[in-house]
C-alpha cells in the first residue's frame, strides 16, 4: 500500500532565455501544491548551479535573484515533504553521486528502501533522507553499467525496477539543453513555443508563456531540447519509436489565475461562481423543446438509461458534492445511487459488472484514488464516466465519457466554485437523464431548468448581499474552539461541506451531521460556547429542522441559521440568520454553501491564518 503524499510542483525550461526568472515564476503559481521547501538547478555552460532550501519559494528568489545565473535550461520544484523532514538537504533538486545527473520528482517511490540499500552495498553515497535522491542515484548507477545505450533505453531499465508514482523533470550533464521527463501515475505537461520548452506538472506555470501543450500519457518518457522540432516522446514499457505528440489548446489566459484585487486566491474564486455556473451551463440548455443536452455522454446513453444503478466516487469536497448527486439523480431520474470515498472503494473489492456506471468526480481529474477507483471499476467492465474541471487530466483521459464543469483555474486550496459547479454539472445530468427516461413530471423539469438559467444571478446577488454581515459575525465566530453544522436533505452534505471549510482553513474544528442525528451524540458537546450553523429552508423539512433547533437553544447553544429570504419565524429560533433567496429545492446546495464560503473565509482571516496555503493541505493529493 503507497504511502500519502501531497502533490508538488515541477517546472522545467529549455532555450534561448534565461532559465531561472521562468523557473521562479513558475514556483510561484505552483506553490500552492506544497511550499515546505523549494529549489532550482540551471546548467551555466560549464556546471549545474543548484540552489535549494527549507521555506517559501520567496526565499528561493530572495536567494537567487541577485546571482545573475546565465543558464537556459533548468528545472526547479516546490516541496510537500513525504520522505524526509522539510530541510535543505532534503529540498529538490537532487545530484546524482557522480554528478552527471539532476533531478525533480513529484510521487513517491515505494521500494525506495531497497534500492538505496543496493546502491548503499556498491559503495553509492546518500546525502538526504528522501526517496528521490534514491531515483536519480539508481538511474546514475544504471547508466554506468552501459554508458553507449541510448538514454530511452536506460530509463525504461531504470524504471522497470522502480515501484510507486513518478513525475520526474531530469538534467544530464553531458547533454546541455536536453529536459528528460517522465511519468507514472503523477502528472506532467510540456508547453511548445518558438524553440523553446516549458514543461510543468500544472498548466498553471505554463499558460503565461504559450497555450499549445501536450499532456504526457501513462509511462511517457520525453525529450525536450531547443534543436528538436517537437517533444520526442516515446514507452516507458515498450521498445517502439517515438509517438507523434498531441499539441492541444489551453483556452483561458493568464488573467484567469491572477488574484485581480483581491486579498486571496479563496476570495476570487467565491466570487467567480456566478461566472462558473454559467461557464457550466454554457451551450448545454436548449430553448425549442426546453431539455438538457450533455454532448460528453451522448453515445453512451443507452448504457446510462438501462444501468441499474449509479455509484458517485470522490475525494474531499468532490464526496460532498457526489452526495448532493445521489438525492438529484435518484429523485429527477429515478436510478439507485451509491456514494463512496474513492480511497475506500478502490480497496474493497466492489460487486461491478457490464451495466453498472461509475463517476467520478474531481476537480483536478488527477486525485491519486478517484483515478484509481475509476481504473478498477473500467477493469470489472462497468461505464466509466467522469465529471471534472482541468482539460487535458487523467481521468477524462481514461474514462468512457464525461463532462467538464468549466470552472476556470482554481488556485485556493480550499475549493469554492469547483464545489458549485459540480452542483450544477450533476443537476445537468440528472435533468438530461430524467428527461431521456421520462421519470420527471415536466412541469418540475421546465421549472428547474428556468430556476437553474436564474442560478448565477441570484449567487451574484447573495454574495453582495451577505458579505459584510458575514464578515462581521466572524469576529464572534474566530473565538471559538469547534463548530456544529447542521442539515437535512439536499443540503446535509452542506453541512458537510461548510464544516471541511471551517477546518481547512481556520484551524477551528467542526463537524457536519443530519440534523435529526445531533441527539444521537453530538448534542452532548453543545454549550453556550458552541456555534451552531443550521441550514434551515423553508422546504419540505423546515418544520423538522426547527425542531433541531429547539434541541440547541435548550442547550445553550448558539444559533447561525441560514434561512430563506422573507423567512421572519426563525428569529425566534437563531440568534444569527443569514437569508438566501428561494428556489426550488434540489437548486438549494448552490445558495447555502455561499455563506459558509464566506463564513470560513473571514473566520481564517480573523485568525490570521494563511487562507490559500493552509497548513499540512496542499491542492491536489495525486499519489496515496
Amino acid at each position: 500500500m503507497r504511502n500519502i503524499a501531497w502533490m508538488c510542483g515541477i517546472v522545467a525550461y529549455t532555450g534561448s532565455r534565461l532559465a531561472v526568472p521562468i523557473l521562479l515564476e513558475g514556483l510561484r503559481r505552483l506553490e500552492y501544491r506544497g511550499y515546505d521547501s523549494a529549489g532550482l538547478t540551471v546548467w551555466d555552460g560549464e556546471s549545474f548551479q543548484l540552489y535549494k532550501q527549507s521555506g517559501k519559494v520567496s526565499a528561493l528568489a530572495e536567494r537567487v535573484s541577485a546571482l545573475g545565473l546565465r543558464g537556459q535550461t533548468g528545472i526547479a520544484h516546490t516541496r510537500w515533504a513525504t520522505h524526509g523532514a522539510p530541510t535543505d538537504a532534503n529540498a529538490h533538486p537532487h545530484l546524482s553521486f557522480d554528478g552527471e545527473l539532476v533531478l525533480v520528482h513529484n510521487g513517491i517511490i515505494e521500494n525506495y528502501a531497497t534500492l538505496r540499500k543496493h546502491l548503499s552495498e556498491k559503495g553509492v553515497p546518500f546525502f538526504s533522507e528522501t526517496d528521490t535522491e534514491v531515483l536519480v542515484n539508481w538511474i546514475a548507477w544504471l547508466r554506468q553499467q552501459d554508458p553507449e545505450a541510448p538514454w530511452e533505453v536506460v530509463l525504461r531499465e531504470a524504471f522497470s525496477v522502480v515501484k510507486g508514482t513518478f513525475g520526474i523533470a531530469m538534467l544530464v550533464r553531458s547533454r546541455p539543453g536536453l529536459v528528460i521527463l517522465a511519468r507514472r501515475f503523477s502528472p506532467l505537461l510540456i508547453g511548445i513555443a518558438n524553440g523553446e520548452y516549458i514543461a510543468a506538472s500544472d498548466a498553471t506555470a505554463i499558460v503565461p508563456h504559450t497555450r499549445h501543450v501536450v499532456h504526457l500519457e501513462e509511462n511517457d518518457l520525453a525529450f525536450l531540447h531547443p534543436t528538436y522540432e517537437e517533444p520526442k516522446i516515446f514507452s516507458l514499457e515498450a521498445q517502439e519509436a517515438p509517438r507523434t505528440p498531441k499539441v492541444e489548446y489551453i483556452d483561458w489566459d493568464v488573467t484567469a489565475i491572477e488574484r485581480g484585487g483581491y486579498a486571496h486566491y479563496m476570495l476570487k474564486e467565491i466570487f467567480e461562481q456566478p461566472n462558473a455556473i454559467r461557464d457550466c451551463m454554457r451551450g448545454r440548455i436548449r430553448q425549442e423543446p426546453l431539455e438538457v443536452r450533455l454532448g460528453g455522454i451522448l453515445h453512451v446513453m443507452d448504457r446510462l438509461i438501462s444501468a441499474p444503478k449509479i455509484t458517485l466516487v470522490g475525494c474531499g469536497t468532490s464526496w460532498h458534492a457526489a452526495l448532493v448527486g445521489e438525492y438529484l439523480i435518484e429523485s429527477l431520474a429515478r436510478i439507485p445511487v451509491e456514494v463512496e470515498y474513492a480511497s475506500e472503494f478502490r480497496y474493497r473489492d466492489p460487486i461491478l459488472g457490464p451495466e453498472d456506471v461509475v463517476i467520478g468526480i474531481s476537480q483536478s481529474g488527477e486525485t491519486a484514488d478517484t483515478l484509481a477507483a475509476i481504473r478498477l471499476a473500467k477493469d470489472k467492465g462497468a461505464l466509466v464516466l467522469g465529471i471534472t474541471n482541468v482539460v487535458g487530466a487523467s481521468i477524462p483521459r481514461e474514462t468512457h465519457a464525461g463532462t467538464y464543469i468549466h470552472a476556470g483555474p482554481e488556485i485556493g486550496v480550499a475549493s469554492t466554485k469547483a464545489f458549485t459547479a459540480q452542483l450544477t454539472a450533476l443537476t445537468l445530468l440528472a435533468l438530461h437523464l430524467g428527461n431521456a427516461r421520462y421519470s420527471i413530471d415536466r412541469n418540475l423539469h421546465d421549472e428547474l431548468i428556468q430556476a437553474l438559467l436564474e442560478l448565477p444571478d441570484l449567487v451574484e446577488e447573495t454574495l453582495r448581499q451577505l458579505q459584510g454581515q458575514v464578515e462581521a459575525l466572524a469576529e464572534r465566530f474566530a473565538h471559538a474552539q469547534n463548530a456544529l453544522y447542521l442539515g437535512r436533505g439536499y443540503n446535509f452534505p452542506v453541512a458537510l461541506e461548510g464544516a471541511l471549510k471551517l477546518k481547512e482553513i481556520s484551524y477551528i474544528h467542526a463537524e457536519g451531521y443530519p440534523a435529526a442525528e445531533m441527539k444521537h451524540g453530538p448534542i452532548a458537546l453543545i454549550d453556550e460556547n458552541m456555534p451552531v450553523v443550521v441550514i434551515a429552508l423553508k422546504d419540505s423539512l423546515y418544520e423538522k429542522v426547527l425542531s433541531n433547533i429547539q434541541e440547541v437553544r435548550a442547550r445553550k447553544g448558539y444559533v447561525i441559521a441560514i434561512a430563506t429570504e422573507g423567512d421572519e419565524e426563525i428569529y425566534r429560533y437563531a440568534q444569527e440568520v443569514l437569508h438566501v433567496p428561494q428556489v426550488p429545492e434540489p437548486l438549494s446546495p448552490i445558495l447555502t454553501v455561499l455563506p459558509l464560503q464566506l463564513l470560513a473565509y473571514y473566520t481564517a482571516v480573523q485568525r490570521g491564518c494563511d487562507v490559500d496555503q493552509p497548513r499540512n493541505l496542499a491542492k491536489s493529493v495525486t499519489v496515496e
